[in-house]
Order: structure tokens, then C-alpha cells, then sequence
């Protein structure tokens, strides 16, 4: 069996190149002829694709495209449309993954295709990490359980299952919501779900520091409106369950702040004590309280307004 994994990546060198390195030393057996990894450079600008061009001998099984920056929904699709094989894997370009990865996505799917005559993905493990220099020393956290159904961190999936479901929608070309939307698609065509906790992949973010805060909100402002984009496809109450666009959720989010009392404004100088005293991951627990809040109430404007993009 062939693998093309699909990742599109924008602006993140440091990281992409320990993703890249992790992928050339995988672990094969008789399962798998060959693969390819098909990198599409969505007009990063920090010397992304020179790296790769100037790194090729240590990087054989990397195959690269670029595009003008147009987000990842348009970057998956043309990394599937460029692919050679049958088996797609999607995985982001912060993640780090074990050298078994490969193997136990095909071995877990191949069992899963006997079965559901290739309607399924395998669904792999994504344990999140702020350790850049060895991210899989990170163990599994209650906080990394996803409820997701397909999101496009770890999956690998048939590649004519892809094309039959319409691949990704391009309209989402902000941050959020363009691997859920096809997630709801391909529920509604009866695919399943393969949990496969052995293909493991270590997220990688920075950090939390208090000057990412502006250009986290902006993030929130962005998913409520693509989320938007998200329901008008598919109104219906799992849907407005997964964007929090219920009264649930808006009033959930107001006792936790206390009516909106606690604002970032509000806690920024605990916030700051919080990560002065190297205590980060708390910082970013905390600080998502007030993010999910102006998220909803973004969410509830945009759709008072009817404003999608």
C-alpha cells in the first residue's frame, strides 16, 4: 500500500523542519511499498520553501508545492489533487510524530477497509506540547482528549472517499472550522470514525505569553465568523452544538465570567504573574474563560447582522 501525506503549512519553519525530519525516519514493513510527502508552502515568508529546496537529500520523500497565500482549506486541496496514492494522511505542520506513525494509521485502516468497504478515516492521538526541543517527551493530558469527529491534525483517509465527498470547502479562508465542515459531510455520506491512539503526533505551540493575547482575540473573531460559513451549510443542532452557537453555551460562558466581569483586561495582571512564574499552561486555561465568551458573543453579532465572511 502507498501513502501521500498531505500538509499545508504557512510560516512555520522551526517547527515544520522537525515535523519534516520525523517523517524521514519512519518505520516501515511490508504493509507499505512506499510514500510521499507533499508539503504545499501557502506564501509563507520566512524561507520555508528555500529550506526545503536546499535540504533535499536529507528530505527524499518530500515533495513540494507552493501557492499565493490562500489558507489551508486550499493547500489540503491541492495537496490531494497532487497525490499519488491511495491513502492520504492529513497532519498539520506543528506536529511531531513518532517513527511507527505511518504503520499504525495503515494497519489500523487497512483492518477498518475490510470491513466498511473503505467508508472510514483512522483518527490518530494528539498530545499537545510547548516543548520545542524534544516535543515527545510530552505525556497525555486529560486537556488533549478531542471530541472531533474529523479533524485534519491526524487522520488518514481513502483518497476517492475525499474527491466523492467534495474535498475541502475554500470558502473558509480564515481560521477555523474548514476540516469540521468536511467532517459533516462525510458523516452525512454514513463514514466512520477509527479511533487509532497508536498514531501518535505531538502539537507543538509556543508558550502562552501575554502579548499573544491580540492576536489570539483576532483568532476568536475569525472562528466565530467561519463558523458562521460552518452553520449556514448545515443547519442543524450538532452543528450549532460543535460552533457554541446555542443559548447553552452563551449563558454557560457568562456565569463562568460572571456576567462578563472577568475580562482579559481584568485578569491580565494575574495573567502576567502567571507567566512570570513560568506557569503558562495555566495562563492559557485561565485566558480561554473571557476568549470563549467574546467568541460567542462575536458568533451572536455576526449572525444579528448576518455577516458570514
Amino acid at each position: 500500500m502507498d501513502v501521500s501525506i498531505v500538509i499545508p503549512t504557512f510560516n512555520r519553519k522551526p517547527i515544520l523542519e522537525k515535523c519534516l525530519i520525523a517523517l524521514e525516519n519512519q518505520k516501515l514493513n511490508n504493509l507499505i511499498n512506499c510514500y510521499e510527502v507533499i508539503v504545499v508552502d501557502d506564501g509563507s515568508t520566512d524561507g520555508t520553501s528555500s529550506w526545503i529546496e536546499e535540504n533535499k537529500k536529507r528530505l527524499p520523500h518530500v515533495v513540494l508545492f507552493k501557492q499565493e497565500h490562500g489558507g489551508p482549506a486550499l493547500g489540503r486541496n491541492l495537496g490531494v489533487m497532487k497525490s499519488k496514492h491511495e491513502i492520504i494522511i492529513f497532519i498539520d505542520s506543528d506536529l511531531v510524530v513518532l517513527n511507527d506513525f505511518i504503520y499504525n494509521h495503515v494497519e489500523k485502516l487497512l483492518r477498518a477497509w475490510k470491513t466498511n468497504n473503505k467508508k472510514c478515516f483512522t483518527y490518530g492521538s494528539v498530545v499537545n506540547t510547548s516543548n520545542f526541543k524534544n516535543p515527545e517527551s510530552e505525556n497525555y493530558k486529560i486537556t488533549d482528549i478531542s471530541f472531533a469527529y474529523f479533524a485534519t491534525g491526524n487522520v488518514a483517509i481513502s483518497r476517492d472517499l475525499l474527491l466523492k465527498a467534495g474535498l475541502f470547502d475554500t470558502s473558509f479562508s480564515l481560521y477555523g472550522w474548514e476540516d469540521l465542515e468536511l467532517g459533516e459531510r462525510l458523516k452525512k455520506m454514513g463514514t466512520k470514525l477509527i479511533k487509532c491512539p497508536r498514531a501518535v503526533g505531538f502539537h507543538w505551540h509556543p508558550p502562552f505569553e501575554c502579548d499573544q493575547i491580540p492576536s489570539i482575540i483576532n483568532k476568536e473573531h475569525e472562528r466565530a465568523k467561519m463558523a458562521l460559513i460552518f452553520y449556514r451549510k448545515h443547519r442543524n443542532l450538532r452543528v450549532r452544538f460543535t460552533i457554541q452557537f446555542t443559548f447553552i453555551h452563551r449563558l454557560l460562558w457568562r456565569i463562568l465570567t460572571i456576567g462578563g466581569f472577568i475580562t482579559i483586561e481584568r485578569i491580565l495582571p494575574f495573567l502576567k504573574f502567571l507567566v512570570n512564574s513560568k506557569r503558562n499552561n495555566f495562563a492559557l486555561e485561565l485566558v480561554k474563560i473571557p476568549l470563549n465568551l467574546i467568541y460567542v458573543e462575536e458568533l451572536y453579532n455576526k449572525n444579528k447582522n448576518n455577516t458570514f465572511s
